[in-house]
């Protein structure tokens, strides 16, 4: 999979964050885009080849794994990547628009129309408390799916075809879960970012407009 799009989405998005908001861009690119095409994606490539049980009924293995794992971890981390940073997009098109009405009118409307205020400002907020809460959906969704945030090492299987129960064996669990609790830190960690620049967006107008009274 080509992440080139996600690339320069994010540094598009870069040009018109707060400080926070880099800090965000920097975490999502370094620690979580780099780390999934560099690494986890490799560690997750042939899961289903590598997941075994102790039986060779037809249609077992397949069954048993589609049960364990309905959405592969890998994949649904791209999701969540893709999910979480596409908000950014509303902050790009407003500027976009921003400046082609400007353009349009051969007229200058804003001081800098990449300056984070009046619509704009809503906006960025607006896309701010989607990717919080998008963050959170992944986050749930991960533990429901997987009963928790862990790989365990034999699962024990009783789904037909399977004739009784069998055991079935997850390849390479602890370097799995070492990447899904990478996974889930760095996810809070942008949680928290976001949280935070939303409370000192919000802060800091709220004193621009009681000044301004």
């Amino acid at each position: 999979m080509s992440w080139a799009f996600l690339r320069d989405l994010l540094s598009g998005v870069n040009k018109y964050s707060t400080g926070i908001g880099r800090i965000w861009v920097a975490v999502v690119f370094t620690f979580r885009l780099l780390v999934y095409v560099a690494a986890a994606e490799n560690i997750w490539k042939h899961e289903h080849d590598e997941f075994e049980c102790n039986i060779k009924q037809p249609g077992c293995e397949n069954v048993c794994f589609d049960h364990f794992f309905p959405v592969s971890h890998v994949r649904l981390w791209a999701l969540q990547l893709i999910m979480v940073s596409t908000p950014s997009l509303l902050v790009v098109f407003h500027v976009a628009y921003r400046e082609n009405r400007e353009k349009h009118h051969n007229q200058k409307f804003y001081r800098n129309p990449g300056k984070i205020d009046g619509g704009l400002l809503c906006t960025y907020l607006i896309s701010l408390i989607l990717k919080t809460g998008l963050e959170i959906v992944f986050l749930v969704l991960f533990y429901k799916l997987y009963n928790g945030f862990k790989i365990p090492r034999l699962v024990k299987c009783d789904i037909k075809p399977c004739p009784n129960t069998v055991d079935c064996y997850i390849s390479k669990p602890t370097e799995k879960m070492i990447f899904l609790y990478f996974l889930v830190a760095t996810s809070c960690l942008c949680i928290i970012l976001n949280l935070s620049e939303l409370s000192y967006l919000i802060f800091k107008y709220s004193i621009k407009c009681y000044l301004k009274r």
